[in-house]
């Protein structure tokens, strides 16, 4: 069953990862261009790993070097821009150590591999870090973008902590480069005194969530943020007062800006590769499975006589596979559990919590991408017939169900009309993301030479990872910015040809 459920990334072109230049820049003369109402001497960016540069599920050098602030650094040389300094990492291999020893959970990059059979598929890179956090350099940076980082941990006192690693308090990529251990990411910021700064901070308040399949909490109407766990989606008001202070404290000397709204998951090929019908089965074995599910689709009726769930509910839990392509059996949290009712109705403890949330996924799911090297598998292989999506559910983690997305879209909508809120009252440019990376899933992004999409692998906008971006998605997200930065303060900073900037490598440097 393996190796008939494959998601194929499709055929590779070498013009699809090229770094050489497509077409030159138009003129880029110094001089010729204009700052307009904003001072670029000091510019400072502030975010999460999107800023950071991050790409291929890590930080590593040549990502950094092509993070979007980078870019838009470089061209604002051409309109009185001064240095512009991030914490790059040791090499090109990605993770992380402590002490010399490897943190856990923060390993090295992925590349594009090739199985026994040909398919290609993203790989950790072979290699151990160089990067240490105990021994980098302090900030801080004009780059201060931290992975992992939501929008309020930007204001948390200790996040830099190197102390608190171990314990979950504090974030070793901001630890790499905290002026001390009780500063704040905004506070170091600050302290360069920027006259120019561009703000893209909150997706993981509710990305979070999203990547892992809605296994967290929605915090909504709870602002008490040490209660919160790292997969919750962020209350709205909590957002506002962490989003407001960091923008107070930006403009407070005068500082010009743009905040940037956080794009809707979908946009992201993490959510969009694996498709919600994805078991193929022959018409012998459907029947055979839907015969394992008949006393169960025949219990649903019961659990509806007997109170224990809707009608509703029961119709939305049916199991039955057809010949063709079907969708999988899922967990959903969201569900009545019924597991406690069915060992009592005396079926055994394994098969009534295998049962007591399931159902079959629908079209309105969303199969993340990790999914991909779980569905069709046999954990057991003494069982030949447990199969993950046909007798075994995907777990609640692989699937980000209808209910969930609701959740994540709320949140998403209240958060971005926060922002945009906070730009017009403090003059800002308000730079919109969401729709800019919604075109590119839809339509794609037409360049010089080329078409940029979400496809992963082939779209040349988003690195193996499915939500970071490629040097060129990069690109398109500077010029996204410059545009506005362009028609907010009457200024002419040229933009770049992203045909210039590579995508996805098929070698391992």
């Amino acid at each position: 069953m393996k190796n008939t459920i494959k998601f194929m990334i499709g055929a590779l072109a070498i013009g699809l990862v090229s770094c050489e230049p497509e077409f030159e820049n138009a003129v880029i003369d110094e001089g010729f261009y204009d700052a307009g109402d904003a001072d670029f001497s000091t510019y400072v960016s502030l975010g999460a790993s999107i800023t950071g540069g991050t790409a291929d599920g890590t930080n590593y050098m040549f990502a950094q070097e092509n993070s979007y602030p980078n870019i838009m650094a470089q061209q604002f040389e051409f309109v009185g821009g001064g240095e512009f300094t991030q914490p790059l990492t040791s090499d090109n291999i990605g993770g992380l150590l402590l002490n010399g020893q490897p943190l856990p959970g923060y390993g090295t990059r992925l590349v594009l591999s090739f199985d026994e059979n040909g398919n290609p598929g993203p790989t950790p890179l072979e290699g151990t870090p160089t990067t240490d956090v105990a021994t980098s350099e302090a900030g801080p940076f004009n780059n201060m973008g931290v992975d992992g980082s939501k929008s309020f941990n930007l204001v948390t006192p200790g996040y830099g902590d190197i102390a608190g690693i171990a314990g979950g308090t504090a974030n070793p990529w901001y630890a790499r480069f905290a002026t001390s251990a009780s500063s704040t990411v905004i506070d170091d910021a600050v302290s360069l005194n920027p006259t120019f700064f561009s703000l893209w901070t909150g997706n993981n308040d509710v990305y979070s969530y999203a990547s892992q399949g809605g296994i967290g909490v929605d915090q909504l109407g709870n602002t008490d943020l040490s209660t919160y766990g790292y997969r919750d989606i962020t209350d709205p008001n909590a957002f506002a007062t962490a989003y407001s202070a960091q923008v107070d404290a930006l403009v407070a000397n005068g500082a010009k800006g743009v905040l940037v709204n956080i794009p809707d998951v979908t946009s992201l090929p993490y959510f969009t590769t694996v498709p919600a019908q994805s078991i193929p089965l022959d018409g012998a074995t459907a029947g055979a499975v839907n015969a394992q599910f008949t006393l169960y689709n025949g219990a649903l009726g019961q659990l509806v006589a007997g109170g224990f769930i809707s009608a509703e509910e029961a119709a939305s839990r049916v199991i039955n596979f057809v010949a063709g392509v079907n969708y999988p059996i899922i967990t959903d949290d969201d569900l009545t559990d019924v597991t406690a009712i069915l060992q009592g109705a005396g079926l055994d403890a394994e098969t009534a919590a295998l049962l007591g949330q399931l159902r079959q996924a629908k079209d309105d799911d969303i199969i993340i991408l990790p999914a991909s090297g779980v569905l069709g598998t046999t954990p057991d292989p003494s069982n030949p017939t447990g199969v993950v999506g046909v007798s075994i559910p995907l777990q609640d983690v692989y699937v980000l169900t209808s209910t969930e997305k609701a959740r994540v879209d709320t949140a998403t909508q209240s958060f971005n009309t926060i922002i945009e809120g906070l730009a017009a009252a403090n003059d800002l440019g308000y730079v919109d993301a969401k729709a800019a990376l919604a075109e590119v899933a839809s339509t794609g992004h037409i360049f010089n030479g080329g078409r940029m999409t979400n496809a992963y692998v082939t779209g040349g906008g988003f690195s193996l990872d499915g939500v970071h971006l490629t040097p060129r998605g990069y690109a398109f997200c500077a010029n996204m910015i410059i545009d506005v930065v362009n028609t907010t303060y009457n200024a002419t900073v040229p933009k770049v040809d992203i045909g210039t900037y590579g995508t996805v490598n098929l070698h391992n440097n």
